[in-house]
């Protein structure tokens, strides 16, 4: 189970990076390392030229897919507090996407822990994404390097 240290949100509005990585620092004294990751909305995907991304997810089965993997995260890594926000909505070019911050005693569990989430939040997690690029909308297939990182933490 998730611990009052963990942060999870779903949500159409962004978020800011200086403010989420306060909140990962404040009044914490115990660890030593903060390691982030902040996803956005790229121009180019497949050789074609993106306009925007919209993302729809399944309410409810998304958080517990989440909390499930923070607490896996929580099983392999000493690591103190976890915030995950992701956006949902029609996000424009360079818009963030998605923010995985992690803090830890150590910089190895930090990033580790970081690069986890990341890693099945991609494939785990029950989000979809549909671009519209120069030759109309189209939905996005769980990317095959996306799988294979995530199972790479299985063996």
């Amino acid at each position: 189970m998730s611990t009052a240290k963990d942060y999870i949100s779903i949500q159409a509005e962004d978020f800011d990076l200086s403010n989420e990585v306060s909140l990962l620092e404040q009044n914490n004294m115990h660890d030593g390392a903060v390691v982030t990751f902040t996803g956005r909305v790229r121009n180019k995907n497949d050789g074609l030229q993106v306009s925007a991304l919209t993302l729809e997810h399944y309410p409810g089965m998304t958080e517990k897919s989440l909390e499930k993997i923070l607490n896996t995260a929580r099983q392999r890594w000493k690591i103190g507090r976890i915030r995950v926000i992701h956006r949902i909505g029609k996000l424009n070019i360079g818009e963030q996407i998605v923010f995985v911050g992690v803090s830890s005693m150590h910089r190895q569990d930090a990033f580790a822990a970081a690069e986890f989430i990341m890693d099945f939040l991609k494939v785990q997690a029950p989000f979809w994404k549909k671009e519209l690029t120069e030759q109309g909308e189209k939905w996005l297939d769980a990317k095959q390097s996306d799988q294979h990182k995530a199972q790479h933490w299985e063996s």
